[in-house]
C-alpha cells in the first residue's frame, strides 16, 4: 500500500517567457501549487501535514511576489515547478520522497510532474 499526504499553496508572481528567442511582455498570475509526498506509515502518518507545509512555503515565499526573470533564465511555469520540485526533494525526511507536483499558471494552464 502506498500513502500519500497533498498540500496546496499559492503565490503570486510575474514573468515574460522567451518564446522562439522573444521574450513575452511582462504579466502576472496568481500560481497554484499542489505537493504530493509518499512514503511509509510511521505512527500513522506519512509525515507531518505542518512539516510538508513548512518545507514547501518556504521555497513557495521565494516566489511571492516576484518578477520571475530575476530568478529563472526562461521562467516558463515548467521550469519553475522542475525547480520547485527540486528544492523540495532536497529538503524531505528520510523515507519521504516527492510523488507529483502541479502548478497552474492562473486558472486554465497548468503543468505536471510525476516523480
Amino acid at each position: 500500500m502506498k500513502s500519500r499526504i497533498i498540500e496546496r499553496f499559492k503565490f503570486e508572481a510575474a514573468h515574460a517567457v522567451i518564446i522562439n528567442g522573444q521574450a513575452e511582455e511582462i504579466h502576472g498570475h496568481t500560481f497554484r501549487l499542489e505537493v504530493a509526498v509518499e512514503g511509509p506509515l510511521k505512527g500513522g502518518y506519512v509525515m507531518d501535514f505542518l512539516e510538508l507545509r513548512a518545507i514547501v512555503g518556504e521555497i513557495v515565499k521565494k516566489l511571492d511576489h516576484r518578477n520571475l526573470n530575476a530568478l529563472f533564465e526562461n521562467p516558463t511555469t515548467e521550469n519553475v515547478a522542475l525547480w520547485i520540485a527540486d528544492e523540495i526533494k532536497r529538503k524531505l525526511p528520510e523515507g519521504v520522497r516527492l510523488h507529483r507536483i502541479v502548478l497552474w499558471e492562473g486558472n486554465e494552464n497548468g503543468v505536471e510532474f510525476e516523480f
